[in-house]
């Protein structure tokens, strides 16, 4: 058995794990990512959290793969563009700073591009060459793979899918555009919709007492009248982007996780009521909306799978670059 480390970078926790080949994780742990105190003091929180595993796994380690936040140039493995949740993490070189401290083949890229990756080897995309794959979180993130492989664009950057508009006349987002899906489907946004609805809650606030998306879920699912109100107004926005995207790359399947698509079956299936709405039937009909399978996990087992060429020749993380 071959196994890996993976490396899941996000703007508040660092997930590390060592993973077999079969997506199989036996040991793991989390650190906070320590943004805040600078790029370098990140980096030492991923070379730290690394050398801890393979100092008590005691298996060996075959390669080292990460998935960041930010557009990943994984040419390089460095950091191409990273938002404010990682001040100063453009241009960090992760790739040449890990393989210099532990000899290791190292290989970065989107955290949500190994997402991608771990559906692709081990969950819902199994059986597909053409998909899209959705995380709705704290922000809405992407990525598409077309005859089994990653498209990266120029720099990394292809698969910011949560700034694609549904609303020309929508509020400004913090990429510059208007009316972006982000700016309905993300957690926080929804819970941003609930607040200008009116939708008090009182199930889970979060520790600033202010409603959480989780509680306007919940509340959707029981009933409540606003929470009903803003959940049909993700939806409509999200099936909107989902529709789009099925007419441009003509996907088998839009493959949807993150904690919003934890809704569960109500919320796909009112989802997948709007966005066939939206989409030509002959598109429709070579498509399914389907929620992702690997769980929670997926960031460091996608990271992990890109160290096996079994896994990522095919998938195009190593050739066709």
């Amino acid at each position: 058995m071959s196994y890996a480390v993976g490396v899941d970078i996000g703007g508040t926790k660092i997930h590390f794990a060592v993973v077999d080949e079969e997506g199989t994780i036996t040991e793991q742990r989390i650190v906070p990512t320590g943004a805040a105190q600078g790029p370098e003091h990140v980096m030492q929180n991923v070379m730290d959290g690394i050398s801890r595993l393979m100092a008590g796994g005691g298996v060996s380690i075959d390669g080292i793969g990460i998935g960041s936040a930010g557009q990943i140039d994984c040419r390089s493995g460095s950091v191409s563009f990273a938002v404010d949740t990682l001040p100063g993490w453009t241009g960090m070189p992760i790739k040449q700073i890990v393989e210099r401290g532990f000899g290791l083949p190292t290989y970065v890229d989107n955290d949500v591009n190994v997402i991608a990756i771990a559906e692709k080897c081990f969950g819902s995309a199994k059986l597909f060459d053409h998909f899209v794959c959705l995380a709705l979180g704290t922000g809405v993130g992407g990525a598409i793979v077309e005859a089994g492989k990653l498209l990266r664009g120029s720099s990394g950057g292809a698969g910011e899918l949560g700034h694609l508009s549904v609303d020309f006349n929508g509020p400004r987002c913090s990429c510059g555009n208007y009316g972006c899906m982000e700016l309905y489907a993300s957690g926080p946004s929804i819970a941003r919709l609930a607040r200008e609805a009116g939708f008090k809650g009182g199930l889970q606030l979060s520790s600033s007492g202010e409603v959480t998306a989780k509680e306007v879920i919940a509340g959707w699912t029981e009933g409540d009248a606003l929470a009903g109100k803003v959940m049909d107004t993700v939806i409509r926005a999200l099936a909107a982007a989902i529709a789009g995207l099925i007419h441009a790359f003509n996907p088998q399947a839009v493959i949807i996780g993150g904690g919003v698509a934890e809704a569960g079956e109500p919320f796909f299936a009112a989802l997948t009521e709007q966005a066939e709405a939206r989409t030509s039937s002959s598109m429709w009909n070579d498509c399914r909306i389907m929620p992702a399978s690997v769980g929670a996990n997926a960031g460091v087992i996608g990271a992990a799978a890109q160290v096996w060429p079994f896994n990522t020749g095919a998938f195009g993380n190593r050739v066709a670059l």
